[in-house]
């Protein structure tokens, strides 16, 4: 019986190392690329001998790359969420996405030049949505939904405004 439940994520041809180490570099604690492994035999997308995947653990989650080919393109549909701490994780981590060849989108996603989608969503945000009063998490929510990056003291701001 399995006791765990690692996601598979596709590549392009060759990228999901690239990505792995480039995860990895974002120095989360417990991130690393555990091992690599070629394809044992020809396959649709590459030859025997071709790096097929890549077992990485980010935060002390296990993944595993795959080598696909473009067949399958990501979207938004699945996404990795990291919940930040305070403004400067916040910043360091969206600038080291979006910085690295990544796109800019809204509420905290952005997407990494792999076409990964990615949730940098500060703690605050999440405790905004809970918020006993009804008015500050909904001045909370409607500031993020202008936002890309997500702006923590403009958050509070809302929030402290609305009551």
């Amino acid at each position: 019986m399995a006791d765990t439940i690692t996601p598979c994520i596709w590549y392009d041809l060759g990228q999901a190392r690239q990505a792995a180490e480039f995860y990895v570099s974002l120095g989360l604690p417990d991130s690393r690329i555990d091992s690599v492994h070629a394809a044992p035999a020809d396959n649709p997308s590459a030859p025997a001998g071709t790096e097929l995947m890549v077992r990485f653990t980010l935060a002390g989650r296990p993944f595993l790359g795959l080598n696909g080919g473009p067949i399958f393109p990501q979207t938004e549909a699945v996404s990795f969420m990291i919940f930040t701490q305070d403004q400067a994780e916040t910043d360091r981590l969206w600038d080291a996405i979006v910085g690295n060849g990544g796109q800019e989108s809204q509420c905290g996603w952005c997407k990494d030049r792999w076409g990964v989608n990615w949730q940098i969503t500060p703690q605050a945000l999440m405790d905004f949505h809970s918020d006993p009063n009804p008015a500050r998490a909904k001045a909370a929510f409607e500031a993020m939904m202008t936002m890309k990056k997500i702006d923590i003291a403009a958050l509070h701001a809302a929030a402290d405004a609305a009551g």
